[in-house]
């Protein structure tokens, strides 16, 4: 079969699924992933035959993707801030809002004169794949960095990931909820933790919500700052003088969230929005 044959299968098979442009994409990913294609061989290479083994792949590829499975996790990997991640059902998918969090952690510890020359230790709390903290890692190669998630599975993907990379993790398995004291204290503190309510899992597309995984997505809605709550006074503790909490937040609970870190004599709240304008990340300092 010819790369044209299949593209024009690939695309009537979903076309009932997703806009063409997101079918588009995925075509890239896959011709990339099998074949060693690139995006403008879909026209210079149309007559590209496919063989065998390949078409096998892809047709494999096409059937999760009609089961609304993410792209992701059926090549298993994704990029987050330039790098490569290995990603699974364990572990959420990185998103770009995230990368924003990591950007601004960096422009913080390059513009503040308190952490020149200085050996800076950072913790991240709930890091899933590992992308946040392997990413500080690569761009602040002096920094000293741990980690901790719940997840065992997580957790492995994560080691996987800082191997990859060739970057030095603490890794820590620890249910932060039921944690009292962290192991050390840390410049910079930083979680992107679970901030989904119940309630908004109407909003959440059936790819995510029926594939990643939900301890790492969801909150009651009795109770959405938990998490935010409880790291936010370990933080009181194990922030080192002029140190910053960074997090990543539920949109639509920003100004709770500040009416939280200010309740617990936080000063210098920082709320920024993310690419798509929704309040998405914050910086505290004591």
């Amino acid at each position: 079969m010819t790369l044209k044959e299949y593209r024009n299968i690939f695309t009537t098979s979903l076309s009932q699924l997703y806009p063409n442009t997101e079918i588009n994409t995925f075509l890239v990913i896959l011709i990339d992933e099998f074949l060693d294609l690139k995006p403008v061989d879909l026209v210079v290479k149309s007559d590209f035959k496919i063989n065998q083994q390949n078409l096998t792949d892809l047709n494999n590829a096409l059937d999760r993707l009609k089961k609304e499975e993410p792209i992701q996790y059926i090549i298993g990997h994704t990029e987050f801030f330039g790098y490569s991640f290995l990603v699974n059902k364990n572990t959420l998918i990185p998103r770009p809002e995230t990368e924003e969090l990591v950007a601004w952690i960096i422009e913080e510890i390059n513009n503040n004169n308190t952490y020149k020359n200085k050996n800076i230790s950072i913790l991240d709390i709930g890091t899933g794949t590992g992308c946040i903290p392997i990413s500080l890692a690569k761009e602040l190669p002096n920094a000293t960095i741990s980690a901790i998630d719940v997840s065992e599975e997580a957790l492995k993907i994560a080691k996987k990931n800082a191997l990859a990379n060739k970057v030095n993790i603490n890794f820590i398995e620890r249910d932060i909820l039921n944690t009292s004291n962290l192991d050390d204290n840390y410049d910079i503190i930083i979680s992107n933790p679970p901030y989904v309510r119940n309630l908004e899992k109407v909003e959440i597309n059936n790819n995510v919500l029926e594939n990643e995984p939900h301890l790492a997505l969801f909150v009651e809605d009795n109770n959405p700052l938990i998490f935010y709550n409880k790291i936010a006074d370990l933080a009181l503790h194990h922030l080192t003088n002029n140190g910053s909490l960074f997090f990543e937040i539920n949109q639509y609970l920003g100004k709770e969230t500040i009416a939280l870190l200010k309740s617990k004599h936080y000063k210098t709240i920082e709320l920024r929005k993310d690419i798509f304008k929704n309040d998405r990340i914050l910086k505290a300092n004591l």
